[in-house]
C-alpha cells in the first residue's frame, strides 16, 4: 500500500509508523523543523514504555509529491482541515481514499446517514461544503481513534496507550478492512466495522462535555467529576445529546454513569481543549461541540446546556485570541 500523510503529528505520525511497520511506503508532507529533522533521519520514530522504533519514511514539503497514493491519511485537527483544502486537493489522486484521524462530527457524516438531517452541511465543520466536495463519503474510511500520545521532538512521538482504533466506509468504497489489516499488520490494535457512524457519536458522547468543561475549569478530569456541580453538568449535557441522537438514528445512549466510569478509569488526564488552552492554541470547539449546537438547531432539540457551555467556550477561546494578539 502506499500511503501518504498529511499532519504527522502525534496521532498521524503514529499511525504512519504502522503502515511502514506493515510494509507500505510512506510519504509525509512536512514543513519547517519537521522537515528538517524526517530529511536528516530519514525516519520517524515512536517511543512506548521503554522502547524506541524507527521508521524508513519519505518526505517533502510539496503536496504535489503526495498525488496517487492509495490512502491519504490526514492528521490534521478537525477544525484545521477547510483550510488545508489546497493541500489535499494537490495531493488526492482520482484513485485515492482518504482517512481522517480526527475528533468531533466529521464532515462526511451526514452524507448517507441521519435520518432528519440526511445530506446535511454542518457550517461548523464544513463551511460552504467544500470538503464534502473534495472529498466525498465514497473516498472516505472514517477512522475513530481511541489512543493518546504526544510529539516529544520533530518526528519523535511517544505513545501512552493504545485501546482501539475503528476504521469503517463512510459510502460504498469497500477500503476500510484493508486499511485495518494494514494497521493490524504494523502494530495498531485496528478494527473495521459496519456502524462507523455510532463509533464517531461514541466517542464524541464523552468528548463534546469532558473537552470543553475541562478547558473552561482549567481542570484535568478527575477534577472535574469530584467536583458535584461539574459532574452535574457533564451528565447535563451527555443526556442532551443522547436525545439528538435519538433523532438521527443512533440510540441507547443512556448509560451516563457507566461513561463516567470509563472515563474516571483514565485518570487526570488533561484533554486536548485543555491542552491547547494550555499551549495558547485555537481551541477545536467548532467540531467537538459547536457541531452538535447547529445540529440541534436543525432539528429544533433543545440543547439549552450545550448551546451554553459552547458559547463560553468561544468567548474564552475569542479573549485568550486577543490576548496573544
Amino acid at each position: 500500500m502506499r500511503v501518504s500523510v498529511i499532519g504527522a503529528g502525534a496521532i498521524g505520525g503514529w499511525l504512519a509508523s504502522a503502515f511502514v511497520g506493515a510494509g507500505a511506503t510512506v510519504t509525509i508532507l512536512a514543513r519547517g523543523a519537521t522537515l528538517e529533522a524526517l530529511r536528516r533521519s530519514g525516519n520517524i520514530a515512536v517511543t512506548s514504555g521503554e522502547t524506541r522504533r524507527e521508521y524508513p519514511v519519505e518526505v517533502t514539503d510539496r503536496p504535489d509529491a503526495l498525488r496517487d497514493a492509495d490512502l491519504l491519511l490526514l492528521g490534521l485537527k478537525a477544525h484545521d482541515l477547510p483550510a488545508a483544502a489546497p493541500l489535499i486537493t494537490e495531493a488526492l489522486g482520482p484513485e485515492t481514499f482518504v482517512a481522517a484521524a480526527i475528533n468531533g462530527l466529521p464532515w462526511w457524516f451526514f452524507d448517507h446517514f441521519g435520518g432528519p438531517a440526511r445530506g446535511l452541511t454542518l457550517e461548523a465543520v464544513d463551511p460552504g461544503g467544500a470538503l464534502a466536495r473534495l472529498m466525498p463519503a465514497e473516498r472516505v474510511v472514517g477512522t475513530v481513534v481511541h489512543a493518546a500520545s504526544r510529539v516529544e521532538a520533530p518526528g519523535e512521538i511517544r505513545l501512552i496507550k493504545a485501546d482501539r482504533v475503528w476504521l469503517g466506509d463512510a459510502g460504498d468504497g469497500g477500503f476500510a478492512a484493508q486499511v485495518a489489516e494494514q494497521l493490524t499488520a504494523g502494530g495498531v490494535p485496528a478494527s473495521a466495522t459496519e456502524q462507523i457512524h455510532r463509533e464517531v457519536w461514541s466517542k464524541l458522547w464523552g468528548n463534546s462535555n469532558m473537552n470543553p468543561l475541562t478547558a473552561l475549569a482549567r481542570a484535568d478530569a478527575s477534577q472535574l467529576l469530584d467536583d458535584p456541580g461539574g459532574r452535574r453538568l457533564v451528565i447535563a449535557m451527555m443526556r442532551e445529546m443522547a436525545a439528538l441522537g435519538e433523532r438521527i438514528g443512533l440510540s441507547g445512549f443512556d448509560d451516563f454513569e457507566g461513561r463516567i466510569n470509563e472515563t474516571r478509569k483514565l485518570g487526570a488526564i488533561r484533554t486536548s481543549m485543555l491542552q491547547d488552552v494550555e499551549a495558547g492554541r485555537e481551541i477545536e470547539i467548532g467540531p467537538i461541540l459547536g457541531a452538535l449546537v447547529e445540529l440541534a438547531r436543525h432539528l429544533d432539540q433543545p440543547t439549552p446546556v450545550m448551546d451554553g457551555i459552547c458559547g463560553l467556550a468561544r468567548l474564552l477561546d475569542r479573549n485568550l485570541r486577543e490576548r496573544r494578539a
